[in-house]
């Protein structure tokens, strides 16, 4: 039986906005949001949070706990090594790669692209290559194997930083897309990178309903169509381009 580890990984440092995956958002942590979320995908069998092994990055340890997630402790820098050695642990058969600054994260679509992995008998999948989702919906799923290798192969600390870079770039990967509606969609930011995204996701926050518990990224945007000036909040900030040879430009939260 295949066993699927979601990992999502987080740290207290942040450039643009220090340990933004603490910060309150409805009563609760941004990272709380994100764990509630993966835990809700119907095709993973364990949770868990790497974390970075520094001494800052206790308290976003001791949340993801909290949370009911298994925490691993790693490399700060070398994100890759993190990911690898905490599949290792969990003796997992396929990854799924989230990052904790999406709180808004879609069980769905993350359940989506674990089974288009399987059901392709790809190496890697993704929906984001092209992207045709809002951005901060973003997931990756990769074999065991496949990561194994790119933590055997890779030697270049950018590579080793952004844990799927070789995994995207190599011509024997076998890689899969799950295709979103795009169109308008691509404007809309999800994501936390900025004060102004955590201004928009308080203010979501607030009108969101109240069932179903975790709205879909349907019901998100019927939302959102009902009150267009909280997409407004954080327009000023432009959504980068995922595309299979691109660095995602939002900032790290490994």
């Amino acid at each position: 039986m295949t066993k699927t580890v979601v990992i999502i990984q987080a740290r207290m440092n942040s450039s643009r906005l220090p340990g933004k995956v603490l910060r309150d958002l409805g009563g609760r942590t941004v990272l709380a949001h994100v764990i509630e979320r993966c835990k809700a995908i119907k095709n993973a069998d364990v949770i868990c949070c790497a974390v970075p092994e520094s001494t800052e990055s206790d308290p976003v340890a001791a949340e993801a706990e909290k949370n009911g997630a298994t925490v691993f402790r790693g490399s700060e820098e070398d994100v890759l090594s993190r990911y690898y050695e905490a599949a290792k642990m969990l003796s997992a058969d396929v990854v799924l790669r989230v990052t904790s600054d999406c709180p808004l994260i879609d069980p769905g679509i993350c359940a989506s692209v674990i089974q288009l992995l399987e059901t392709k008998g790809v190496d890697f999948s993704t929906n984001n290559a092209p992207p045709t989702w809002p951005h901060g919906l973003d997931c990756e799923a990769m074999t065991f194997a496949c990561l194994g290798r790119a933590h055997q192969e890779v030697t270049d600390p950018q590579e080793r930083q952004h844990v799927t870079l070789f995994i995207r770039r190599h011509p024997n990967v076998r890689r899969t897309n799950l295709s979103g509606p795009g169109g308008p969609l691509l404007s809309h930011r999800w994501t936390l990178d900025y004060s102004e995204d955590l201004d928009f996701l308080r203010a979501l926050f607030n009108v969101l309903p109240v069932k179903p518990k975790l709205p879909n990224y349907e019901q998100i945007l019927d939302t959102l169509n009902a009150h267009p000036e909280i997409s407004a909040i954080n327009a000023i900030h432009k959504n980068p381009n995922h595309d299979p040879e691109s660095i995602p430009a939002h900032d790290l939260v490994g």
